[in-house]
């Protein structure tokens, strides 16, 4: 019994460390990255962790991003166990994934849950660039690819926020597998009739661009988020030329046809609940 409540306080601790948006005291400020003006934490926690100054989204955590969706008291975390084990040996992988778990309370860099919103359920998962950079491992892979399954096995709406920084190099081929995995499960959810939602934010790159971010029915970002496969500098280095200026920023992507809409944070949930409404998804689903 004391394993049970141990669990529950683990959790309780890693969603208040996730969501980090603890009360602060009122004089307590930072320096937005974006703009350089102090803002205090205040206002970032009650503008959603977006600077009032210029409309910077900072990072946030997964537990956090859902709870700003979906409705209250309806998220239900699935395969919250499942976690890599360094299938590779890679040398210092062990030491750094239990520093990881221990400093985010998180056992992989994505969230999979069911939830409700405007009390239509949906399948959601959330990736979280705290632990490991929201990179993919074989067991982000596997959870995303559950996730894909269990909406098509109860018909639900599928709605994944991306922030990665592609594949994660210390397992290998079995990351970069979970590319062909991710894109087979979706296609076959696809198949099925299933409504995917992806919403990018920063950053998105890499491996997890070029499978499940990049296949969504509806393809959604947040405001100044980089979207993009290798890095502007990689490919200024690659191709001896300069890029256009914003190039892989949500805004220029929009602008050439690689998303639908850009979102702020705090107009989601209502841009959410519309696009369930629009694809007949809408209607209250509780006693089903």
């Amino acid at each position: 019994m004391s394993n049970v409540f141990a669990q529950r306080r683990q959790k309780l601790l890693s969603l208040k460390a996730l969501r980090g948006s603890s009360p602060a005291p009122a004089h307590t400020e930072e320096t937005c990255p974006s703009c350089g003006g102090t803002v205090s934490r205040r206002d970032l926690v009650a503008g959603r962790y977006v600077c009032p100054l210029c409309g910077h989204h900072y990072p946030i955590g997964a537990y956090y991003r859902l709870s700003l969706v979906l409705d209250k008291g309806s998220f239900r975390e699935l395969d919250a166990p499942l976690s890599s084990n360094d299938p590779l040996s890679f040398p210092g992988y062990a030491a750094k994934l239990d520093t990881a778990r221990r400093r985010t309370g998180m056992n992989e860099a994505v969230v999979t849950a069911t939830g409700r919103i405007g009390g239509q359920k949906v399948a959601v998962g959330a990736l979280d660039s705290r632990f490991f950079m929201g990179s993919m491992s074989a067991a982000l892979g596997e959870k995303v690819t559950r996730l894909v399954e269990f909406a098509a096995k109860y018909k639900l709406p599928l709605i994944l926020f991306s922030a990665s920084g592609g594949a994660r190099m210390q397992e290998g081929i079995l990351s970069l597998m979970q590319m062909a995995k991710t894109a087979a499960a979706l296609e076959k959810f696809s198949q099925k009739g299933g409504l995917y939602i992806s919403v990018l934010t920063h950053p998105t790159t890499g491996g997890v661009t070029a499978s499940f971010a990049s296949l969504g029915d509806v393809m959604l970002a947040e405001p100044g988020a980089l979207i993009g496969f290798a890095g502007p500098r990689v490919i200024e280095q690659t191709i001896g030329e300069k890029l256009p200026e914003g190039f892989q920023s949500a805004e220029y992507l929009l602008e050439h046809g690689f998303l639908d809409a850009i979102v702020p944070r705090t107009e989601l949930r209502a841009t959410l609940l519309q696009l369930l409404k629009l694809h007949g998804k809408g209607e209250d689903t509780r006693g089903k």
